[in-house]
């Protein structure tokens, strides 16, 4: 009987030894066309970009969270692994993550350092608002040394990452290459659409004017032709003091402003008691990709906070 059921086992066995063995003679042309990129991206919304342009052909992570301000972030350990072990690394660039050079040396990968092969640097080729022309100090506050590096609030600039991305995918997975370049093809297509759409339904905004919480919507204000002169911060990342409180609510009173807009990670309270005071109000307006749980993608974002301007500006 013991004989009898040796034998079965191995007939069994057998067909199992058998792929096992063919497995480890040929991993690589068995899985040769299977392998994908491994992609860290900053924020969120650099991941949605990635993700656009390679599809199926990269794996995604993201560092910092959309509900938080991505100029404070502290990485965690979880992040230096996926680092360690990513393929690429796409950042805003400028000086606005200033935490990325620890997290890449910690990681272990200097092809991640800016400039170099593997980094994908978003900010190539964009048009900058705000570069200083001036010697800068503290004293200024919290002041972008080499311009304003909220850039991708402008669906002119996507298209730009997006040719950025392209270049840096085909460099590191050139197989995939028409893949790619399909993506972004098909991706910028329905962007230029979309572009059309919200300078279309915002066409009345054009010339109004706004206060804005942090200098982080100038380049939105910009792509609708919204002007804003004045902030809730007196300085970039200084909270506000009664004085320039005062001064916001007459500014805004002499000059019929009715809106202030602001993201959702920045405090509510001052913002709304100036509005109130000048008959007006606050907006919500959005910088990441799932920093609401309807703005599952970037084109879903532009067009969350295009349409928060349309209508506070159309009834202000």
């Amino acid at each position: 009987m013991f004989f009898k059921l040796r034998k079965w086992f191995f007939i069994a066995l057998f067909p199992i030894v058998v792929f096992g063995s063919f497995l480890a003679l040929c991993p690589g042309d068995l899985y040769a066309n299977e392998k994908v990129l491994q992609v860290v991206a900053t924020t969120t919304t650099y991941a949605n970009l990635v993700k656009e342009i390679g599809g199926d052909k990269v794996v995604l992570n993201h560092v910092a969270s959309p509900k938080f301000n991505v100029h404070s972030i502290q990485p965690k350990p979880s992040d230096v692994r996926n680092v360690s072990e990513a393929d690429l690394f796409a950042y805003t660039g400028l000086d606005l993550e200033m935490w990325m050079d620890p997290l890449v040396e910690a990681a272990g990968k200097p092809q991640f350092f800016r400039g170099r092969e593997r980094s994908i640097d978003l900010s190539r080729n964009i048009p900058l608002l705000g570069v200083p022309t001036h010697q800068i100090s503290r004293s200024e506050g919290d002041l972008h040394i080499f311009g304003n590096p909220h850039y991708w609030m402008s669906p002119e600039n996507a298209k730009i990452m997006i040719q950025t991305i392209l270049e840096k995918l085909i460099e590191a997975d050139p197989e995939n290459a028409s893949t790619y370049e399909q993506n972004a093809k098909d991706f910028v297509s329905r962007l230029d659409s979309k572009i059309v759409e919200w300078k279309t339904l915002c066409a009345h905004c054009v010339g109004k004017e706004v206060v804005s919480y942090h200098r982080d919507s100038e380049y939105l204000a910009d792509f609708l032709g919204i002007k804003i002169s004045q902030h809730i911060e007196p300085k970039p990342g200084i909270p506000p003091t009664p004085k320039h409180m005062q001064f916001l609510e007459g500014y805004m009173k002499r000059n019929n402003v009715k809106i202030i807009i602001r993201p959702t990670f920045y405090p509510v309270d001052s913002a709304e008691a100036v509005a109130e005071r000048v008959g007006g109000k606050t907006v919500t307006i959005c910088q990441n990709v799932g920093e609401l749980p309807n703005l599952t993608d970037y084109i879903a974002l532009i067009d969350f906070n295009v349409r928060q301007l349309s209508e506070a500006l159309k009834t202000s």
